[in-house]
């Protein structure tokens, strides 16, 4: 028996935001020191933090793990952010 499993286009698939940039500025790190730190070329750091490009969980782990932060303070889904701003709209109003 085949099942077939579909995904999302990739147009409807939520960006990866990150706060890589202001959390390593924090620590005093270079982008070099960090993607020396988490075993990367330089490179790799400034498109993850441009957002150009989405870190395997591995290596989103491994950029926490130096920074010495939480997932979810690093990295977040962006629906995730307009599901909160709905919500607080939404608070708002009702008050």
């Amino acid at each position: 028996m085949l099942f077939l499993v579909s995904r999302p286009p990739k147009d409807e698939t939520a960006p990866v935001v990150n706060r890589i940039e202001q959390a390593r500025s924090d620590r005093g790190l270079s982008r070099g020191e960090l993607a020396d730190i988490v075993g990367v070329h330089y490179q790799t750091l400034g498109y993850l933090e441009r957002g150009e490009y989405n870190p395997s969980l591995e290596l989103a782990l491994k950029i926490c793990r130096a920074l010495s932060s939480p997932m979810e303070e690093i990295f977040w889904l962006d629906d995730v952010n307009r599901i909160r701003e709905a919500d607080s709209a939404e608070i708002g109003e009702s008050s």
